[in-house]
């Protein structure tokens, strides 16, 4: 395991097509601790769920704590269990695009992925940190008003309002924008503009994504990744959540129930 383990650091630093033989040799791993051993068969891996989530946490961090080395792979830890669920599910259909990712996921059952969700929606493990790039002032005060406010002129409703007046997600499908990276914030914002992430029912993302500048991605990409996180970055209760929804934004249902 030690050495699997070394492996894993090891390719992380490479290039992509390294990282895609690791997520082949860890979901090989996880498939082999669903399998129980024959008679008279050596012992197999351990099913234990840290093997089970080996190829995630190879990228993500063994909570889900994010990347150290790789500002664009997201944290994981404390997100909406039904969130997970739907995006693992997003990556199977190919409504989400990355092939490490879709390639890890292409074989799994829905109780697996409910299983792995489940593991990272647990985590609690402390923020750190990610370098933000120096921009104006004028620029913070735009991501500023677009995130806490938005912007009624261009119809672009405010992050809060969805995401939770602490921005830490609600229950049980809206994620949390702290703690997370500038580049990974700006990436999947630029994704949603160009249907390289889609989603369920009306393309609300996408909707809003389109109607901000790319100014205003970048703006709003600062200002998250520059603030502190509160100490509790696990997303609130839907009850908690008082403002409503724009009306033609209507959250997924494939995780809703986890």
């Amino acid at each position: 395991m030690n050495r699997f383990v070394s492996l894993c650091r090891r390719l992380r630093r490479q290039a992509p097509r390294a990282a895609f033989a690791l997520f082949v040799l860890g979901m090989g791993s996880a498939a082999m601790a669903a399998t129980p051993p024959q008679a008279g068969a050596a012992p197999g891996v351990p099913d234990t769920m840290q093997q089970r989530v080996a190829a995630c946490t190879s990228c993500h961090g063994v909570h889900g704590e994010g990347s150290a080395d790789n500002v664009a792979i997201p944290r994981l830890a404390g997100k909406p269990a039904g969130y997970l669920v739907q995006q693992l599910e997003y990556f199977q259909t190919g409504q989400r695009r990355h092939a490490p990712m879709e390639y890890v996921v292409r074989q799994l059952s829905p109780a697996y992925l409910r299983d792995i969700a489940a593991y990272f929606a647990q985590q609690d493990v402390p923020y750190r940190r990610q370098p933000v790039p120096a921009v104006s002032a004028e620029i913070l005060r735009r991501g500023e008003q677009l995130v806490l406010r938005g912007d009624s002129t261009r119809g672009v409703p405010s992050c809060v309002s969805c995401h939770g007046a602490k921005l830490t997600g609600v229950e049980p499908m809206m994620p949390g924008l702290m703690g997370l990276s500038y580049d990974y914030l700006n990436t999947q914002l630029v994704s949603w503009r160009t249907r390289q992430r889609a989603a369920e029912g009306p393309y609300c993302m996408g909707v809003v994504a389109n109607r901000m500048r790319e100014s205003d991605i970048a703006a709003v990409s600062a200002w998250l990744a520059g603030q502190e996180p509160p100490a509790d970055l696990h997303p609130v209760p839907a009850s908690a959540h008082t403002e409503p929804l724009p009306g033609w934004c209507v959250m997924g249902k494939s995780g809703a129930g986890q």
